[in-house]
């Protein structure tokens, strides 16, 4: 009896000591670890996502915004095991997910689980009528595009997680972003919330909005002339159109083709994400000849008077460079004729003058017009461009960089480069943002131009641009020639390069230009990648894009015409223009049939996109001066609250009676007459928003068919 009495003692003191070993083990070696896991079983933090902040263009129009859409998460421990495989069923089937997958999820014991971000809305609302428990549905943001393809190799794209993955989305990010805010509560053992314990909410910090220096309206006539372009017998591999103020460095457009839409972007190439303006860099050819020129022009080592001879070639050392126009030479001409022909004999002796006067000279000017360096654009990817190292150039080096070939730039420097020259010698720098602001408007950072250096002087700079003018009205760049203005340009036609040398028949053709000579508001480079016409020269190709580009957005930017002593006006002669400028008619708020009579009326071609009651947005914008024939894209959608029923009056002025008539009657407006001929007067004023059926009063008068005298 007495050792049956020690052994149950014993046996009682094991399994004392035991609970107490086990009690210290877990309060104090196990207790963080364990008191955490109680906390994320009862503390429960849910995702409050911020929204990313728009872009819009320099106007005000939005390029990228943010929208609602529903996510799926489910909380594990609220649902019950024997209902875990009849959840991951449901959802696997209503999302179209791996059932393993997701039940692995349903199972994890987490706190929280994603199971599919942005759903669309019938898979969303199958899961809401189902109303399991432990199931959510959160409302996130996603990023859309509402112009679609429009710049969207400089806009980019945005993740699943709204975070930046291309363009200015990247690098702008941090900007647009924002700061998510939570949701934090507390639950009991059988997952019910409970009411007077820990809830917090965390309010998200929104992103702020970025304003770009692109123009809508500009980026779409670049657009657009790619489009034709890609489209046209030269079917060319790829293009790209830059458009700069010269005077700030604002970049007003940079398109690529081919090019894609961030909705569905990953649908497409990785080759059509590239933004080539930035990222590629080619030989540019004879364009480069204007930085050249201009280097030799402010050292005094070329006068635009000077004489040259061009017997179809030029020896430098043993090697032969021959001129384009080599079977039958140029001749004797003066150094303004040189640019005019492009003559490649001219500039290589240019260029070897500037490296016999100084070491390293042409280097000089290259790089302080910003060539083999980044700009420092806000675009991600940007190159630096080629360039052989100083200490290799030998004479055939300078040679071949002076005619653009032997060196590769990127489209965005070159336009740059070119622009300080427009800019009376002064190199900006380019900027794609033009500032920053909160929801309310506020300017967070303001738009500041950036002056980099003075290049050359200011009278190096005008002599340049008046022997560009030369080059349009009597040289090479003729296709580039817009009527009425003063325009300079330079054509380009490179070889491009590959193992082991130039390809056969494989070119990049460009052109690039700027008008108004005397005061220059726009630089535009056009550069077409392997080109497959029976033409493959920079002034034939590029030129005709150039000058529509370029034609269309001095009318829309209202810089008036130069007519220059000669030159015949519009109606002067009773003549009629090549092609004939249109102004667009306003037809927002119109219906789809009223909408489409109304341009084709104006002698416009309207194209649709969207669905809706009405029109809410057109590009080109109302009373956009745009060439004959040109294509007016009308999204519809719904009526915008107090707009009901307004109409904003066109402009009739120097319209017949019938065409005044047809247009105010397509557009829902009736007409009170006076007189006969041509419109000279109206009331209400053009882009007066009035009531649909409202009266327009117009005044005519007869033609005045004497001779119109145009002052010096």
């Amino acid at each position: 009896m007495r050792r049956r009495i020690v052994f149950v003692f014993i046996m009682a003191s094991v399994c004392f000591f035991s609970v107490i070993f086990r009690l210290g083990w877990l309060q104090f070696v196990q207790g963080n670890e364990l008191q955490a896991k109680a906390e994320s079983l009862r503390i429960r933090e849910k995702p409050v996502a911020a929204s990313r902040g728009d872009i819009l263009d320099r106007n005000g129009n939005k390029l990228a915004v943010s929208i609602t859409a529903d996510s799926i998460a489910v909380s594990p421990p609220e649902i019950k095991t024997e209902e875990q495989e009849e959840v991951a069923k449901f959802l696997s089937e209503t999302l179209e997910l791996d059932y393993d997958t997701v039940l692995k999820k349903i199972k994890s014991g987490r706190s929280f689980e994603w199971i599919k971000r942005k759903v669309d809305f019938t898979a969303s609302e199958k899961i809401q009528e189902k109303s399991f428990k432990g199931i959510s549905i959160i409302q996130e943001t996603q990023r859309f595009y509402p112009e679609g393809q429009l710049a969207a190799n400089v806009l980019g794209f945005a993740g699943i997680d709204n975070q930046g993955l291309d363009g200015i989305e990247v690098s702008m990010d941090e900007i647009l972003k924002g700061t998510d805010g939570s949701t934090v509560a507390e639950y009991d053992a059988k997952s019910r919330q409970i009411p007077q314990a820990v809830h917090r909410y965390n309010s998200p910090v929104d992103g702020y909005n970025v304003s770009l220096t692109i123009d809508e309206t500009i980026q779409y006539f670049c657009e657009r002339e790619l489009d034709l372009l890609m489209a046209s017998e030269n079917k060319p591999k790829g293009a790209v159109a830059v458009v700069m103020r010269p005077k700030t460095g604002e970049i007003l457009a940079m398109a690529s083709r081919p090019t894609y839409d961030p909705n569905s972007y990953g649908q497409y190439d990785s080759a059509n994400l590239r933004n080539k303006a930035v990222v590629d860099s080619y030989e540019p050819g004879s364009t480069f000849k204007i930085l050249v020129s201009a280097a030799a022009m402010e050292e005094g080592l070329v006068t635009p008077e000077e004489r040259f001879y061009d017997p179809g070639y030029i020896k430098v050392g043993v090697e032969k460079i021959k001129c384009w126009r080599h079977y039958r030479p140029h001749g004797s001409q003066s150094f303004t004729e040189v640019v005019q022909n492009s003559c490649n004999p001219g500039f290589v002796e240019i260029g070897l003058r500037l490296e016999k006067k100084e070491k390293g000279l042409l280097y000089k000017y290259l790089r302080a017009f910003g060539i083999g360096s980044t700009t420092g654009i806000r675009l991600p990817g940007e190159a630096a461009g080629i360039m052989t190292k100083e200490e290799d150039l030998r004479d055939i080096n300078i040679a071949t960089i002076s005619i653009g070939q032997g060196i590769a730039v990127t489209p965005l420097q070159l336009v740059t480069a070119v622009s300080a020259v427009a800019n009376g010698g002064v190199l900006m720098a380019p900027q794609v943002v033009r500032e920053i602001t909160d929801d309310d408007g506020n300017v967070i950072t303001p738009f500041t131009p950036k002056e980099v250096r003075r290049v050359v002087s200011k009278q190096t700079a005008d002599t340049m641009c008046e022997i560009l003018e030369t080059v349009v009205s009597q040289g090479t760049g003729r296709t580039g020639y817009v009527e009425g203005y003063r325009v300079g340009g330079k054509t380009g036609t490179a070889q491009k390069a590959g193992k082991g040398g130039y390809e056969d028949g494989k070119y990049v053709a460009s052109f690039i230009g700027l008008a108004p000579v005397n005061n220059p508001e726009l630089v535009i480079l056009v550069a077409v990648d392997e080109p497959g016409g029976s033409s493959t020269g920079g002034g034939a190709v590029a030129g005709p894009v150039f000058q529509k580009i370029m034609e269309d957005s001095l009318h829309y930017l209202g810089i008036p015409a130069q007519h220059t002593e000669g030159e015949e006006l519009h109606g002067a002669t009773g003549k009629e223009d090549t092609v004939k400028q249109i102004i667009v008619p306003d037809v927002v708020n119109l219906s789809q049939t009223d909408a489409e009579e109304a341009i084709r009326i104006a002698g416009l071609a309207p194209a649709v996109e969207g669905s809706g009651n009405v029109v809410v947005k057109q590009t080109p914008a109302g009373f956009s001066s745009v060439t004959q024939g040109a294509k007016v894209v009308l999204r519809l959608g719904d009526a915008v609250e107090g707009q009901e029923g307004l109409v904003t009056v066109p402009d009739l002025t120097g319209k017949r009676l019938h065409e005044a008539a047809d247009l105010l009657g397509a557009m829902g407006l009736t007409m009170q007459s006076e007189g006969s001929g041509l419109v000279i007067e109206q009331e209400p004023i053009p882009g007066t928003k009035v009531k649909s059926g409202s009266a327009v009063k117009i005044i005519f008068e007869e033609e005045n068919t004497g001779a119109v005298v145009v002052g010096p």
